[in-house]
């Protein structure tokens, strides 16, 4: 294998336990945190959207141009992800008057669609194939709309559907657990059940998050967005300092 593929894929952590423990808070990370600059910061949805989509973009540059896995870019990378996919379905749902199922639709076809570009441009969408800067760009991309659909998702099955935030976080966390059943018991591609794993634990963070800051009136604990917001960074701050990282392995 060449020294560039190697330098590429080392950017790319293993998927461990840890690895999905991080995501869930990062995940959650997301809506507290996008929801106190839109709401809290009275700054809306279409601006605080515009601000992350910044700080996206600026994360995405440094994390592809990174010569080695640092695990607090690639993490930073994701919580940008995550909290301009809040927003952005938040404006896609009520700011464009389209609802969850039609923002959720939106998203979804948009998803399928940048996996399906990204496996017929490099033949994979596999975690082990982002070998360059164009599989990277692709991997963003797809894990900010799986971001902004998680949360749309989230968002109708706690309100329109009626499940409430707990209701809700039971459905996701039973689907989780289908995918880890069929990680172990069945030949499923591991490449889809990372993805279905992947998209799921963003609307599962998406309602814990409203749970954590929502009213004891909505079915919330009326905690404040910045300190949930506080409490998740260092919780993740902590998981990354304190246990150990490695790259994922290169395909060979």
């Amino acid at each position: 294998m060449n020294t560039s593929t190697e330098t590429a894929l080392s950017k790319v952590p293993e998927v461990t336990f840890l690895f999905w423990i991080i995501k869930i808070a990062a995940t959650t990370l997301g809506e507290t945190g996008g929801d106190a600059v839109s709401m809290s910061m009275n700054l809306g949805y279409l601006m605080s959207t515009l601000i992350f989509a910044v700080l996206f973009i600026v994360a995405v540059i440094a994390q592809i141009k990174a010569k080695q896995f640092h695990p607090l870019l690639y993490w930073t990378t994701i919580i940008a992800t995550t909290t301009v996919g809040t927003t952005l379905a938040d404006f896609a749902d009520r700011s464009l008057g389209i609802g969850y199922a039609g923002g959720s639709s939106l998203l979804l076809a948009l998803l399928v669609i940048s996996l399906f570009i990204w496996h017929r441009s490099l033949g994979s969408v596999s975690v082990g194939s982002v070998s360059s800067p164009k599989a990277e760009m692709f991997y963003w991309v797809t894990i900010m709309f799986s971001q902004t659909l998680g949360t749309a998702v989230g968002d109708w099955t706690a309100d329109t559907a009626g499940f409430g935030y707990t209701g809700a976080a039971m459905v996701f966390g039973a689907l989780l657990a289908l995918v880890v059943v069929a990680y172990y018991w069945t030949t499923l591609s591991r490449t889809l059940l990372f993805w279905a794993a992947f998209i799921l634990t963003r609307p599962l963070g998406a309602v814990v998050g409203d749970f954590l800051d929502k009213p004891f009136s909505a079915g919330g604990l009326a905690l404040s967005r910045y300190s949930a917001s506080a409490a998740l960074f260092v919780f993740m701050l902590l998981c990354i300092l304190l246990f150990k990282q490695r790259a994922a392995r290169t395909a060979h």
